[in-house]
């Protein structure tokens, strides 16, 4: 009979190769919106040369819930835009769902206009897109003052569904990708405002399996989360923390706490170089927090124009 010792080391070895058969193995990736999406591209962009299988989940709610199902799956979400800002309700559900951050990746958004192949330019009287691809398509569609604007909950999506339903007169905002997908002809790319439109996207994992797919030594980046206590320059001085440990401060995002008037959640994006400086930073920040919690340790994400 073995005794506690034996079934514990037992248990761990099962656990390590667990995780060293999860490695190996293709990775399933949950993503917001359909195949041909922009979270589709940078996917493969982040896990390039990898075999990867998508999950496609209509909304952000279904990617977290698809990686509580199984603790296997990673997930892709875009967390921010330099355009339309941050993704506000995405950084309360990561926070909620105790997954980590693992990498990141930030993707060059350049939106295209497609329509059915037998269809052009004269027979178009609605456009459909996600709300946020709308907004930055707005200089466009306000110089085709006829085309009804009509938002739906995914870009590539969009083009499927007229694709699919063989929707006459219908036009999709998302990326080119998505036209050969579904028979789509482009009618005109690069229809975006701003040309320097950038989304960045957060790469996730269950926290069992996060140090065996981006060990923390080899990390540059992390991002926390805490509030504070109703101190005057309660901010300040964590802010100072970090400077004095040479912790480059990326990125501050506060978020009201509902039911708590006038405090806040505050999400922070930090670099270093020291990994060991870095930690003494976190130490030193905690008990002038509440709520502390790091989020996740990763490397920089790279950008794909």
């Amino acid at each position: 009979m073995h005794n506690l010792d034996d079934r514990e080391s037992q248990k761990y070895i099962s656990r390590s190769q667990e995780r060293d058969f999860f490695i190996y193995r293709m990775k399933r990736i949950a993503i917001q919106g359909q195949i041909g999406s922009y979270h589709d591209v940078a996917s493969h962009h982040f896990f390039e040369g990898e075999d990867i299988e998508l999950i496609c989940c209509p909304t952000f709610e279904d990617v977290f819930a698809e990686m509580k199902k199984d603790s296997s799956v990673l997930a892709l979400v875009a967390i921010e835009n330099t355009i339309a800002g941050s993704l506000l309700h995405n950084y309360e559900l990561l926070r909620e769902s105790g997954m980590q951050i693992i990498g990141e990746h930030k993707l060059r958004i350049s939106h295209s206009i497609m329509c059915l192949p037998d269809e052009d330019w004269d027979d178009i009287t609605e456009v459909n897109s996600h709300p946020v691809a709308l907004m930055q398509c707005r200089d466009f569609l306000q110089h085709h003052p006829g085309l009804k604007v009509v938002e739906t909950e995914d870009t590539a999506g969009s083009a499927k569904m007229i694709s699919e339903q063989n929707l006459k007169g219908h036009a999709a905002i998302c990326s080119k990708f998505a036209a050969p997908l579904y028979g789509m002809k482009i009618l005109e790319e690069g229809i975006e405002t701003n040309k320097h439109n950038f989304t960045r996207f957060l790469v996730l994992s269950d926290p069992w399996q996060a140090d065996s797919l981006c060990h923390p030594s080899k990390t540059n980046k992390a991002s926390i989360v805490f509030t504070l206590q109703h101190n005057e320059g309660s901010l300040s001085q964590v802010l100072s923390i970090f400077s004095f440990y040479n912790i480059n401060l990326t990125k501050i995002q506060s978020l009201p706490i509902i039911g708590r008037e006038w405090e806040y959640m505050f999400y922070v994006d930090v670099t270093y170089n020291d990994y060991t400086r870095y930690r003494q930073s976190i130490d030193a920040t905690r008990p002038l927090t509440k709520q502390f919690k790091v989020l996740g340790e990763y490397m920089d994400g790279k950008s794909t124009i």
